[in-house]
């Protein structure tokens, strides 16, 4: 039988990324991720919250450990894995945490009143050029260049 993980989940920082390095030098950041649920009970609204960790590693653990903090939105995909240690007192435990691919900044509150529709979130540096000029950043790894100008002639249809 074949086998498929994947995890695609959009939160919250609960607290501020946490950083550290392998003893091969490989940057780990950890983000503690908070998703909340509405529902509707009879005439009462009521709400979940789920609490994930999410571990990155490499170029995008010192990214997210550099640009987030608590309250940042974010959107992480990656997989579920299960952490086996054994404790100070003999006692096994385990945890299970999401292993992030690819993890992306959602805009904050702010950055949307001000026009600039997410512009103020470049893509981390490791991002494909053509990805970084979509993203409205400069190709040389400039800053905040608004929306895109473009007249009815430049679309498609």
């Amino acid at each position: 039988m074949t086998s498929f993980n994947k995890v695609i989940l959009i939160g919250n920082l609960t607290r501020d990324p946490e950083m550290r390095y392998t003893p091969s030098g490989t940057a780990v950041t950890t983000l503690a991720l908070a998703m909340n649920h509405r529902y509707k009970q009879g005439d009462e609204q009521r709400e979940d919250v789920c609490y994930v960790d999410v571990v990155v590693f490499g170029r995008q653990a010192e990214t997210c450990s550099q640009y987030l903090n608590r309250g940042s939105g974010v959107i992480v995909d990656g997989r579920l894995s299960q952490r086996r240690w054994e404790a100070e007192d003999g006692s096994k435990r385990s945890k299970h945490e999401v292993v992030a691919q690819n993890v992306r900044f959602m805009p904050r509150k702010g950055d949307m009143a001000g026009g600039g529709g997410g512009y103020d979130n470049p893509p981390p540096p490791s991002a494909p050029p053509a990805q970084q000029q979509a993203a409205g950043a400069a190709p040389g790894g400039g800053g905040n260049l608004g929306p895109p100008d473009f007249t009815d002639d430049d679309i498609p249809f």
